[in-house]
């Protein structure tokens, strides 16, 4: 009876326990979605989003101090770094603009990361070196090679996403970006970033994560945006909002002889069992050729549960819903399969108004170039703004920058140049230009190749050294191939923002692959194995001739078998 009565206290106890905690902790919510897209070149994007929402004012460190579906791992790190705003992807391939259209969140090759730090904070620097070590223990990448020597503080290509108001930073002096082109994405960073996620990948939309499978695409990208928004229409006090997101792009059409048929268990090797218990809702949104046009010969299987559309910029948009929780509410397995009654045929898309190319140009070891051609497909203007950062051993002649198009030089409105130094911070390049209509404007600048010491060569020296994509800013006029959610919605399809006027796009180019003079290595290795070689030679001779004591021979000395026999025999008798 005694232990009974004890057991009731505890369970009270443990009861009371949780309901005082439930109400002092601030209130959050989490939702997943995923927006589906059959791309006219026979591929097919998905891009998973998972937003977790906590009321909690992210000046207050105080507030950090009781969670529930915020992970407390990243919550610490924001709190103890002071970070206002963090942007980070890990990127594995290149999107191709022109083929492809705009995805919903763009990112460069390898890694990227700029962040946003509070007024109050002490030292930017002091900070950002904390917390890219402290990102890059969480995430296991190598983001603790964001030192200065790889650092810039651009001024006009990244501007808070969140609140700016008072008490948020406004000045670019807060503001860090850095890249790393040569990282490698594999499932060490997939792992950290899922156990992020409420529900992990054990239910919900996060269930379809299957490494072999993600890994076999054409691209690959994990991204973590954190921000501050309102925490209602008065926007009195501010929220903190942390979306998590990974894009890939699948080929369906190597593997179904030429057909676009795909469904989520082809794809993921897996279909959907039920929603994250968590989750406030669990959406899919399909953007098919069956949604935009019926006359298309394709069919959804199932059905989509209602379709939503609107018109944004002059451009119609329609999309299929799912709702997760209702497919799996008996438990069964839910799968969305697209299948084309004959085989399609495969075309080009409307290019984007807005795509770029870069390359490097000249020859030999000494000096070159880049190029970096601005395709504008609008029959008006666009003003653009592009950011490269070069490394500190890329000697750039600032005097060499030019723009041209057709034939003709423009005058850049704005530039932001910041020399490099050696081993000690890279080159800043910003430019805001202005493109002529239907035109393909070139910038490009010069430099000179510096030498290394023979420490600072990685081990593939002869490979040659990744530059940084540039990033190219835009608000675009018009919504075509435009995919991203409005800057000021938290979910993918928002009717209620759909006429919004601020259309920014964020694009990169590719990464750059540069070759220095590089040193023979192997001159030390085929030094060592040459005088090895002699010495080998040479020792047995030269001991032999040193250590080997000379006797004369007797002349009496008799030999030959009889003598040995007779020899022999005398010892025995």
């Amino acid at each position: 009876m005694d232990v009974c009565r004890h057991n009731v206290v505890c369970l009270s106890l443990t009861c009371l326990l949780f309901i005082i905690t439930a109400v002092t902790a601030a209130e959050d919510k989490f939702s997943e979605e995923l927006f589906i897209k059959t791309l006219p070149s026979g591929h097919v994007y998905f891009h998973f989003q998972f937003i977790t929402r906590w009321d909690v004012d992210i000046r207050n460190k105080s507030e950090f101090n009781q969670y529930r579906l915020f992970p407390k791992s990243l919550g610490d790190i924001v709190s103890a770094h002071d970070v206002q705003e963090l942007h980070l992807s890990l990127t594995q391939g290149i999107w191709r603009h022109d083929k492809w259209g705009y995805p919903i969140h763009d990112a460069p090759p390898g890694a990227e990361l700029w962040v946003w730090f509070l007024p109050s904070v002490k030292s930017v620097k002091v900070s950002w070196a904390e917390l890219v070590n402290a990102l890059s223990g969480l995430f296991c990448a190598s983001l603790n090679f964001m030192d200065a020597k790889s650092t810039v503080n651009p001024n006009w290509s990244f501007r808070p996403h969140g609140l700016q108001g008072e008490g948020f930073a406004k000045d670019v002096k807060l503001l860090r970006y850095s890249a790393l082109p040569r990282e490698v994405v594999c499932t060490e960073n997939l792992t950290p970033w899922k156990k992020l996620l409420p529900c992990d990948s054990k239910v919900g939309l996060a269930s379809l994560f299957n490494a072999m499978k993600l890994y076999d695409t054409a691209y690959h990208s994990l991204s973590v945006h954190l921000r501050s928004v309102c925490r209602d229409e008065s926007c009195v006090n501010p929220s903190v909002e942390l979306t998590q997101s990974l894009s890939v792009i699948f080929d369906p059409t190597m593997k179904n002889n030429g057909y676009k048929n795909w469904s989520l268990r082809k794809l993921f090797g897996r279909s959907l069992r039920n929603q994250c218990p968590l989750a406030s809702h669990s959406n899919i949104y399909i953007d098919a050729d069956c949604v935009q046009d019926s006359d298309y010969q394709c069919h959804l299987s199932p059905e989509p549960d209602e379709m939503t559309s609107f018109t944004l910029k002059e451009e119609n948009f329609s999309y299929g819903v799912y709702s997760v929780g209702k497919h799996t509410r008996n438990g069964n397995f839910f799968n969305i399969g697209l299948n084309y009654v004959q085989q399609p045929k495969y075309t080009s898309i409307v290019p984007p108004p807005l795509y770029v190319h870069q390359y490097i140009t000249g020859y030999g070891l000494e000096n070159g170039g880049i190029i970096c051609h601005l395709y504008n497909k609008l029959p008006e203007k666009l003003k653009v703004i592009y950011l490269q950062s070069i490394p500190w051993f890329m000697r750039v002649y600032f005097n060499s920058v030019k723009i041209i198009s057709a034939e003709t030089t423009i005058q850049p409105i704005a530039i932001n140049y910041i020399q490099g130094k050696d081993r000690v911070q890279p080159y800043t390049l910003e430019i805001v230009v202005e493109l002529p209509p239907n035109s393909v404007s070139s910038l490009s600048f010069d430099f000179d190749r510096a030498f290394l010491k023979w420490t600072e060569y990685p081990p593939d020296a002869n490979h040659g050294f990744y530059i940084n994509s540039a990033v190219i800013s835009a608000i675009l006029p018009v919504a075509r191939n435009y995919t991203s959610p409005r800057q000021q919605s938290s979910v993918l399809i928002d009717r209620e923002s759909a006429d919004s006027d601020q259309l920014l796009v964020r694009i990169h180019t590719e990464n750059l692959l540069l070759s220095l003079p590089t040193p023979d290595f192997s001159m030390p290795y085929n030094v060592i194995c040459l005088a090895c070689t002699v010495i080998a030679i040479a020792f047995g001779s030269i001991h032999n001739l040193t250590t080997r004591r000379l006797v004369a021979k007797d002349p009496d000395l008799k030999t030959g078998l009889k003598h040995t026999i007779k020899k022999y025999l005398q010892k025995l008798f």
